[in-house]
């Protein structure tokens, strides 16, 4: 098997598929790339055994056909310092040596049997498949995955739940602490399904898919195929029952605050320094046209408080949040002006922008904490 391709696609698209890859693998056959060459077209596969991305990238020239395991952090290291020129890969069948050869020098090193490397799931099961714009796709995870939770104690909430509907998707995460909803009726899929794809896979779509792309989702029992451009990821489902998030969502909500969403992520920034380590508790006191932000950290006799100009409409309240979530939401919300729902110091409070984007709904959640004065 002989290949010739440009050092800086390879580069890219090993780049690219090696965010799949573990730093640590079970199965050391794990730590390398699947190459496969059928004709002038080169696959190029990474998996963890849960997750499988692939891309299809045209070589220049070729000769024969193969399939080979290359050694991913060998590859990498290669292809960065030979980039800005061709690549030749002549694999010797009967041993598995491969001989890289470029403008000024070659190197020599073993490849694996192919046949080691894991199939991944076929999804011969698939009972549904539809297509849509990868920028729907982006904005869910974007708005979602900071939300899951890091914790394996339940499963189920280290992911995002799709919750398809006939004119809708929702996204869903959450992780107990906070939850964010986000609902978009800018596509419709024509039938109902849910399920619960983990962060990983949820983050690795966000960073090799262009918003530019056409999506197209084949969805199994167990797992999913997107499949986008020259590239596929293949992710199998959390599995379980997902809470019913519309439930936890307060409906009754009298007092809301208005402010301008820049300003009070600033705010909440500076007094969180001062907020105590172990709970990173910040008060939150609501009065006409003003929110004041307090916080202090007994142990080493440290407080700070500042005022942020807002519209409140209300009584009087004093409501706790943690400082780490409440400023991981306004960082994630997007929107010059955020509103915050509340009814009373010991429920949910709601943030929202004030201006939702066209055919989506933003909502977020975070639980209060208790304020001891």
């Amino acid at each position: 098997m002989r290949l010739t391709i440009d050092g800086k696609l390879l580069q890219q698209q090993l780049s690219a598929v090696n965010k799949v890859i573990n730093s640590k693998n079970a199965l050391t056959i794990l730590d390398n790339f699947l190459f496969e060459l059928e004709g002038s077209q080169l696959t190029i596969t990474g998996s963890d055994q849960e997750n499988t991305v692939k891309v299809r990238v045209e070589v220049a020239d070729s000769d024969g056909r193969g399939r080979i395991a290359i050694p991913a952090k060998t590859i990498l290291e290669i292809t960065k310092e030979i980039s800005n020129q061709p690549v030749s890969f002549i694999l010797n069948d009967q041993t598995g040596e491969i001989d890289l050869q470029f403008m000024n020098g070659q190197f020599r090193f073993m490849g694996i049997n192919a046949d080691e490397f894991p199939q991944g799931d076929n999804l011969e099961d698939a009972s549904q498949s539809f297509s849509l714009p990868a920028s729907v796709v982006l904005k869910g995870i974007e708005k979602t995955v900071y939300a899951v939770s890091s914790e394996n104690i339940r499963p189920i909430m280290t992911g995002i739940y799709w919750d398809i509907h006939e004119n809708d998707i929702v996204f869903v995460a959450s992780d107990t602490h906070k939850l964010v909803r986000y609902i978009t009726r800018e596509v419709s899929p024509g039938f109902e399904r849910g399920f619960i794809m983990p962060a990983k896979p949820a983050n690795i779509l966000k960073g090799i898919m262009g918003k530019e792309d056409m999506l197209n989702i084949r969805i199994g029992e167990k797992g999913a195929c997107f499949t986008f451009g020259d590239f596929s990821l293949t992710c199998r489902f959390i599995k379980g029952n997902y809470p019913n998030y519309n439930r936890v969502i307060p409906t009754d909500n009298p007092y809301t605050v208005t402010i301008e969403r820049q300003s009070m992520l600033n705010a909440m920034r500076r007094v969180a320094i001062f907020a105590s380590k172990a709970s990173n508790l910040v008060k939150m006191e609501m009065q006409p046209g003003i929110m004041r932000l307090a916080a202090q950290d007994l142990d080493y006799g440290t407080s700070a408080e500042e005022r942020v100009m807002c519209d409140y409409q209300g009584d009087d309240m004093t409501i706790g949040f943690n400082s780490v979530f409440t400023l991981e939401i306004l960082n994630n919300m997007g929107g010059e002006t955020t509103v915050i729902k509340l009814s009373d110091p010991a429920r949910p409070g709601i943030f929202e922008p004030l201006e939702q984007e066209p055919e989506t709904e933003l909502t977020t959640i975070q639980m209060p904490m208790q304020v001891i004065e």
